[in-house]
């Protein structure tokens, strides 16, 4: 088996709890974590700031591909989830979750190529309000059901639920995993809310799954990043031509 370590970092836009914008630090907190696959949300690209396109910024300064799921203007820039790889990626595909009259969400979908096989990686941001969550939840749940993979599915992200509720109890049904606490995120200086999570498929084996709490990832943004090492089996599905859709970043 070969074993993956993947995480979740809400970047919060790169500000830290000292009110910085700093995205050097934002990569320190990940060179600790050292993913093969990260999913970050609230990241910005182009609006006239230093480091103005965050996600171009961070994957070159890490060494690693970018794939980028814009979700909304900012500024005169773009804003949304990107997820981070040093995995080959085989293709991906952007989703659209946003409630009505609500702030824009959606979920970006990268297929990696393991062992021989597509692993898909679903990366998420949830909306702030019961309903709009509970319609979201609805949306990705019948996006996941319906596509047609061949290969275990990893979902992560950002889900803003502060208590237990129909995000945990969904993902709970949907996927195997026996590591099923959900760790304290929120906020980053003293976490009292699992409001990041990672599930996945029983194809893949979970070792480890935590958060990380290093000095640097207490002030660096709002949220902890959480981590998990998994294992995926050499034996699977093997990959078909409409595995994954989307055409595959050259990286930026």
């Amino acid at each position: 088996m070969t074993s993956i370590v993947v995480a979740s970092y809400n970047i919060h836009r790169g500000i830290g709890l000292d009110r910085r914008r700093d995205l050097d630090r934002i990569a320190e907190v990940l060179r600790e974590v050292d993913p093969d696959a990260v999913g970050l949300q609230e990241v910005v690209r182009g609006n006239g700031i230093d480091h103005a396109d965050q996600a171009a910024y961070l994957a070159g300064t890490l060494g690693m591909r970018l794939v980028m799921g814009e979700t909304r203007a900012f500024g005169a820039g773009t804003y949304g989830n990107a997820v981070l790889t040093r995995i080959p990626v085989l293709g991906f595909e952007r989703f659209d979750l946003s409630h009505p009259a609500r702030e824009p969400r959606g979920c970006l979908r990268v297929d990696l190529a393991v062992n021989g096989s597509a692993v898909h990686l679903f990366n998420c941001h949830f909306g702030l309000a019961f309903r709009e969550r509970r319609y979201q939840l609805y949306l990705l749940s019948r996006l996941i059901q319906s596509a047609r993979l061949d290969g275990p599915r990893i979902v992560m992200g950002d889900f803003n639920e502060w208590h237990r509720g129909p995000v945990t109890r969904r993902f709970r049904h949907e996927f195997a995993s026996p590591m099923r606490r959900a760790r304290r995120t929120h906020p980053s200086v003293l976490p009292l809310f699992a409001l990041d999570r990672i599930y996945w498929d029983a194809e893949l084996e979970g070792e480890e799954c935590r958060v990380h709490r290093s000095r640097r990832a207490r002030i660096a943004s709002d949220h902890l990043p959480v981590v998990a090492r998994l294992q995926a089996r050499h034996s699977g599905p093997r990959l078909h031509p409409w595995a994954t859709t989307g055409a595959v970043p050259t990286g930026e």
